[in-house]
C-alpha cells in the first residue's frame, strides 16, 4: 500500500548500514548506554550531517523533512560491553553533577570504582531508505561517498563497512524497500540456505527467490493510514547542539516485505514463513563472525 506521502516523493536514497558493531541509542546515561534494535532517525540524520560537514550547532535544515524507512536484513545479536572506571592516582571518583561554580566534587562517601555497561548490535545489516527531493538526495549520496567528517553507525567506535551508499533510486519509499535485494553477508546467506534445506527435508541447501523481512516506515499520523500497526517514537532530531539537544516524535508503521534474496539460481518462488524460524534472516542462530563484513 502506497500512502499519499509516498506519492509525494519520487526519489529514494539507499544506505547499507552494516558493521561488526553498531549502536542506536536515543537516551544517554553515564553508567548505561543502550541500543535500539534498528537505526534511529536521529542516528541516520546525524550520519548525513557529518557527511555534509555540518557542525553540531548548525541547523539541520532540509534533512529534517526526509522520510525514513528501515529494513532489517540481518537483525544481529545484542552485545554487552562491561566497563569499570577508576582514577589511576587512587583518588575518589568525582560526582556526575557539577556545582554552580563549575566544580565536580568527590563522591560522598568516597567511590573509587564505577561500573558502566554499553550495549551494541553485532553483525547486523540494515537497509535505510530516505525519501525526499532528488537534488538533495543526489548531493547526500555524493557526500556519503566522500564525507567531510568520519562516519559512524550510532557511536564513533562503530565505523561502517562498505558499500555504504547504494545510490538514488526512482520510486516510492515502500516500492524501493520491496524491490532492492537482500543485503545479508555471504556467510548469512549460506547458513540461511542450509537451514531452509533442512526444514524442507532436502539433502542440500534450498535457495528461495524471496525472503520476508521486517520493515519500519515513517508514516502520517493515525487517521491518514489504515490497516497497519502504528507507533509513536521520539527519535526525530531538531538540533544536535551539545548545549541544547532537542528531539520530537514521529509516527511509524511496522510491516513485513517479501524481497528478492539475490541467489544466482533460486530453487523456486516459495517464500518462507517468517514465523516458522525466528532466526531465518541470519539472526542469533547465525553466530558471531567479525570478519564476515570484510568478505572473508
Amino acid at each position: 500500500m502506497n500512502t499519499d506521502a509516498d506519492r509525494g516523493h519520487r526519489a529514494v536514497l539507499l544506505l547499507r548500514l552494516a558493521a561488526p558493531l553498531q549502536a542506536w541509542g536515543s537516551r544517554v546515561a553515564v553508567n548505561r548506554r543502550e541500543t535500539h534494535s534498528e537505526p534511529t532517525k536521529s542516528g541516520v540524520v546525524g550520519l548525513l550531517a557529518a557527511a555534509l560537514g555540518r557542525d553540531r550547532d548548525e541547523p539541520l535544515g532540509e534533512l529534517l523533512a526526509l522520510r525514513l524507512g528501515v529494513r532489517v536484513d540481518v537483525p544481529g545479536t545484542l552485545l554487552r560491553d562491561y566497563h569499570t572506571i577508576s582514577d589511576y592516582r587512587g583518588r575518589p571518583l568525582p560526582q556526575s553533577g557539577v556545582s554552580a561554580g563549575g566544580v565536580q566534587r568527590p563522591t560522598q562517601p568516597a567511590k573509587h570504582t564505577h561500573v558502566t555497561s554499553r550495549y551494541y548490535l553485532q553483525d547486523a545489516t540494515f537497509l535505510a531508505a530516505l525519501a525526499g527531493p532528488r537534488d538533495l538526495l543526489v548531493r547526500l549520496d555524493a557526500a556519503v561517498r566522500a564525507p567531510v567528517f568520519p562516519l559512524a553507525l550510532g557511536r564513533r567506535s562503530c565505523p561502517p563497512t562498505q558499500p555504504l551508499a547504494l545510490g538514488v533510486h526512482d520510486g516510492t519509499l515502500t516500492d524501493v524497500l520491496r524491490a532492492h535485494p537482500w543485503q545479508a553477508t555471504a556467510r548469512a546467506r549460506r547458513q540461511y540456505a542450509a537451514r531452509a534445506g533442512r526444514e524442507r527435508g532436502q539433502d542440500g541447501p534450498h535457495h528461495p527467490a524471496r525472503i520476508p523481512l521486517p520493515v519500519t516506515v515513517e508514516s502520517p499520523p493515525p487517521g491518514a493510514d489504515h490497516g497497519f500497526d502504528l507507533d509513536e517514537i521520539r527519535d526525530a532530531p531538531l538540533s544536535f547542539d551539545p548545549h541544547g539537544r532537542r528531539f520530537t516524535t514521529r509516527w511509524v508503521r511496522h510491516d513485513w516485505y517479501d524481497v528478492p534474496t539475490g541467489f544466482p539460481a533460486p530453487s523456486d518462488d516459495t517464500t518462507p514463513d517468517p514465523d516458522s524460524d525466528p532466526d531465518s534472516a541470519g539472526g542469533p542462530g547465525a553466530g558471531h563472525d567479525p570478519f564476515a563484513f570484510l568478505g572473508r
